[in-house]
């Protein structure tokens, strides 16, 4: 088989299997990487964990969409030609009395053994896939599945201990005979002792799953917000209370814009809202963030040696864009080391976070190049604000698609103003330096590697001073001298050029 040019070159890909409670899922990897893309994701709505929590079994016809989705999944990782298949599964086979033997029928479907994870192991690799997926991730991870809620610390790169309770949506719904009201004494009875819950309050609280994931999703299109991607979508503690007070209390479709969710999924809305807020209640978060990355993600993340485990998913991620989409990969590990002097000498005062995410905007600088010159930045703000890259906000990921798009456009022409909006004043600042450097960069390299080493730029004594060597003197000259005027103007300093 003749692989794509746009998958990275000596990576091999992985699929898992992940049996739920409320969906059958099949993510493929196009490898286990530190920032991992799917290639390939499916799942099948099948219930598995309806009834459970009062009959204490499997309904047949659930399990029977559960074992044709398997099937089905079977014979796409063949078609994908995927070795590398971990199939999973969760509370509802955890719970029922004939958990065992369909699993045993699962395995013959998927073609592999089922690896039934337990509550404490599941929330583990749910703070894992946490802790793969945000810089810096600190606070309470809550995993909604259908069948059960696991609730962990995160805090320096390391899991707590985490607890398994059987407060899973479709679990909730069935306990309290499908009345939201008669769901919140037994979400708040259950939640008193959860131990996670006593670190949470003015932290974060990671709200992992797709009941949670469709809640915010809701939310985010009642607020009109200007980005598609959900990763990373924060919604202060305050507010998500009320949001969630009012989806318990409304029929799920008579809920503005409730077109966004699932058929499927609509039921199991209020029992995750009754769920959100009585954790928000008693462990008094700050805000909310939402994460796509739980088991599966924590899965990869645990085959990673502990040097690759420590690298950024965010810079990884770049790397990975810059390798495939760009002109010259050298030309952006160049520009870092060239923004790297240029910074030092400007005594701008810049953040570690706004380090990591300038080195990312070097890398990001060029994948836009096969596009017509017209549409270069609307490309790159929509790519890098929307990008299912992982280890960074939305502040950042507007950062991103401004540095890239000023980079094309100038500083005289704007940006979407309702992306530009997530970022700070002085982000959106950073952002024009950025891309106002960048320009600087491309009319002396053309975006090829080995020219930015042998440039100079600082800045001293209120200037803001471009030396070059003898050999390329010739690049001097009115259309280098105006764009090192524009960014000499963000900065403050008068622009000069020398030979040297």
């Amino acid at each position: 088989m003749v692989r794509g040019q746009g998958r990275l070159p000596g990576v091999k890909p992985a699929a898992i299997v992940d049996i739920g409670s409320n969906s059958v899922r099949l993510v493929a990897y196009e490898g286990v990487t530190r920032s991992p893309s799917p290639i390939f994701n499916e799942k099948a709505m099948c219930g598995l964990g309806r009834g459970v929590a009062t009959t204490g079994e499997l309904a047949a016809e659930s399990m029977e969409r559960a074992l044709a989705a398997l099937r089905r999944f079977r014979k796409l990782c063949e078609i994908m030609r995927i070795d590398d298949v971990t199939p999973i599964a969760t509370a509802a086979a955890r719970d029922a009395a004939n958990g065992p033997a369909f699993l045993a029928a699962a395995g013959a479907a998927i073609g592999r053994p089922i690896e039934l994870i337990s509550g404490a192991r599941e929330a583990e690799l749910s703070a894992l896939g946490v802790i793969s997926t945000f810089h810096q991730a600190d606070g309470v991870v809550g995993d909604l599945g259908g069948g059960s809620l696991e609730l962990i610390e995160v805090k320096a790169g390391q899991p707590g201990v985490g607890v398994s309770l059987k407060l899973g949506a479709l679990a909730l719904m069935d306990a309290s005979g499908a009345s939201p009201k008669a769901a919140v004494k037994i979400a708040r009875d259950a939640l008193a002792d959860a131990a996670p819950l006593e670190t949470l309050r003015g932290r974060t609280f990671y709200a992992v799953g797709g009941t949670w994931r469709s809640l915010a999703k809701l939310h985010m299109r009642q607020r009109n917000y200007p980005l598609e991607v959900m990763h990373g979508y924060e919604i202060p503690a305050r507010d998500a209370l009320d949001f969630a007070a009012l989806v318990e209390r409304v029929d799920s479709e008579a809920l503005v814009s409730v077109g966004v969710v699932s058929q499927q999924r609509r039921p199991s809305l209020a029992y995750g809202a009754v769920a959100l807020e009585e954790i928000i209640r008693r462990g008094k978060p700050a805000r909310v963030v939402v994460s796509i990355g739980g088991v599966r993600e924590g899965l990869l993340y645990t085959r990673l040696d502990a040097a690759t485990q420590a690298r950024d998913p965010l810079l990884e991620a770049a790397r990975a864009y810059n390798l495939l989409r760009s002109r010259s990969p050298g030309h952006g590990e160049d520009m870092i080391h060239w923004s790297d002097a240029f910074f030092a000498s400007s005594q701008l005062n810049e953040t570690a976070e706004e380090k990591r995410l300038r080195h990312a905007a070097c890398l990001y600088g060029d994948i836009g190049w096969r596009t017509s010159p017209d549409h270069r930045a609307r490309l790159a703000m929509d790519l890098l604000a929307n990008t299912p890259t992982m280890g960074v906000d939305h502040a950042g990921r507007a950062y991103l698609g401004m540095a890239v798009a000023y980079r094309h456009i100038g500083m005289e022409e704007d940006v979407n103003p309702l992306i530009r909006g997530l970022a700070t004043p002085r982000l959106m600042d950073r952002a024009r330096i950025m891309g106002a450097l960048q320009r600087v960069a491309y009319i002396i390299s053309a975006s090829n590697p080995g020219v930015l080493p042998r440039v100079k730029l600082t800045c001293a004594k209120g200037e803001l001073l471009l030396t070059l060597p003898p050999d390329l003197a010739d690049l001097a000259g009115e259309r280098l001298g105006g764009r090192l005027k524009q960014l000499a103007r963000l900065l403050g300093r008068k622009p000069a050029m020398a030979i040297a």
